[in-house]
């Protein structure tokens, strides 16, 4: 199924979200008309359950910035608070590390089905994806705390090892826990939330220098090595500065 089969009324140009019904989930779409220009998707915690013009993918956990290829689209997703998917996807995060795949291989063909055919037909695909993992969730019961809890403490600037001892388990055990939930282990995730802060402080204008030490830098070159590591550019580059 193509965008051309099944027509939707125009999207306003360029990129829109809102926050989720589901916890800490975010609702977005962004339109074939927005910003030409090629721009990564940098590694968050997140994933991501997308739709785009007659496709549903997941985008697992990235550990280097994602470029997009090919011409254009008009994308719609979920995405998905750092943790939480791998129990509505029904497969461990580590599975998915840096991976785009359809959904199809992850679910049963005939659900796959079914739901693109609700969200190719709906006039807000990204409300119709919303829908679908509000079900999911629903479905999976009470999300395990410890993911939560682990983003929490960790945004927090606390010690993996502080963290481990808090919740009772070894580094072999949290390292495992991290593994499923976020793709990665607990010092990549850690790394990951802490670009994340920094790029915000940064872009809300925060000094390089300010930006390093409010977020545990050693100083403002650690930051730029740990962008350029995890963000793949400069970080005046990155911020179009």
């Amino acid at each position: 199924m193509t965008g051309e089969q099944h027509a939707h009324p125009a999207w306003p140009a360029g990129y829109a979200e809102r926050p989720s019904r589901l916890t800490g989930a975010v609702v977005w779409h962004r339109s074939a008309e927005d910003d030409p220009a090629v721009r990564p998707v940098l590694p968050d915690g997140c994933m991501d359950l997308l739709w785009s013009e007659g496709r549903l993918l997941v985008a697992g956990p990235d550990t280097r910035p994602y470029v997009p290829a090919g011409a254009p689209r008009r994308w719609a997703g979920v995405r998905l608070a750092p943790g939480t998917a791998p129990p509505l996807l029904g497969v461990p995060a580590h599975e998915l590390r840096d991976l785009r795949v359809d959904l199809a291989d992850l679910w049963p063909a005939a659900a796959v089905r079914h739901l693109r055919a609700r969200v190719d037909a709906a006039t807000d695909p990204a409300g119709a994806l919303e829908e679908a993992v509000l079900r999911r969730a629903a479905e999976a019961g009470p999300p395990d705390p410890l993911p939560a809890h682990l983003v929490r403490a960790l945004e927090a600037g606390r010690p993996v090892g502080a963290v481990a001892d808090e919740t009772g388990l070894s580094a072999r055990q949290l390292h495992r826990r991290s593994l499923a939930a976020f793709g990665y282990g607990p010092k990549t995730l850690a790394r990951i939330l802490r670009l994340q802060r920094a790029l915000a402080l940064a872009r809300a204008g925060v000094p390089y220098a300010e930006t390093a030490a409010r977020c545990g830098y050693a100083d403002q070159a650690h930051l730029a090595r740990e962008v350029r590591q995890l963000a793949g550019m400069p970080l005046t580059r990155l911020l179009g500065r």
